[in-house]
């Protein structure tokens, strides 16, 4: 089976911490060279000094603020002159939890832009050149809510099932070229997002954090939260020539917590 993602560039968005880092480390350890984009220039630095001291190939990253969609554009249009991106790993934190009844529009909309939006623009910034190499992978790290709602993330749970829809649209149209399209749903992941998720959900429910993750466990059959590595062994191989066949779909990684197939 070839996993080999030698002579691949990919960008991997979020990629400063939790499942982007752990992302952009797995596809450099198959020899893809690796773009990172996230906001904090410090923490990607950091990652882009671990890459490059633990892999041979020339890692650089993009500093990019995804609520600034227009200046996003620019960027990634920017970086990508003379280059070609066989991989993108479009990556975002989630907004905060609470239920949908007490949204605000600001809301759906930031969250939205973050999501749908920054996501078309990598797209259409990066698809000229798979299309040329015929070989593209798009994987979007979305949530288990595109199937089965969580309850508390009223927001995300609407805006996750507009990339996913989004996805599937995309996936049918550039198939032809050699590019698929498919999505990433984590379940719980020890990661700093879901840690706040707890601490607010602890709160609101006047909980001990203790309690909070006990109640989330006993969800999962497995009996224990994803460690990032596992959800970047999934993407790893989607982005490899071994799932050169698959896309347009939806793959749980949440050790069997959706309770659908």
């Amino acid at each position: 089976m070839n996993i080999s993602l030698e002579n691949k560039h990919a960008i991997v968005c979020g990629s400063s911490q939790g499942i982007g880092r752990a992302a952009a480390i797995e596809l450099a350890s198959l020899g893809a060279t690796v773009t990172l984009i996230a906001n904090i220039e410090d923490e990607l630095k950091q990652v882009c000094a671990e890459l490059s001291k633990k892999f041979s190939q020339q890692h650089d990253y993009i500093c990019a603020d995804f609520s600034k969609p227009e200046e996003l554009k620019m960027q990634v249009e920017k970086y990508v002159i003379g280059k070609t991106i066989h991989i993108l790993i479009n990556n975002t934190g989630g907004p905060k939890g609470g239920p949908i009844t007490e949204a605000k529009q600001e809301e759906f909309v930031s969250t939205f832009t973050m999501h749908l939006l920054c996501n078309h623009i990598l797209v259409q910034a990066v698809l000229d050149g798979m299309k040329k190499e015929k070989y593209g992978r798009i994987i979007n790290i979305i949530s288990t809510s595109v199937k089965q709602p969580i309850k508390g993330l009223g927001v995300s749970n609407t805006i996750r099932a507009a990339v996913a829809n989004w996805a599937k649209t995309l996936a049918g149209e550039v198939a032809r070229f050699g590019i698929t399209v498919n999505n990433i749903l984590p379940g719980s992941t020890e990661t700093q997002r879901q840690r706040s998720l707890f601490d607010i959900k602890a709160e609101r429910e006047k909980k001990s954090l203790e309690e909070i993750k006990a109640e989330a466990i006993a969800e999962i059959p497995m009996t224990r939260f994803a460690s990032p590595e596992e959800i970047a062994n999934a993407i790893a191989f989607l982005a490899s020539p071994a799932a050169a066949y698959i896309t347009g779909i939806n793959l749980p990684v949440d050790g069997g917590r959706t309770g659908n197939l």
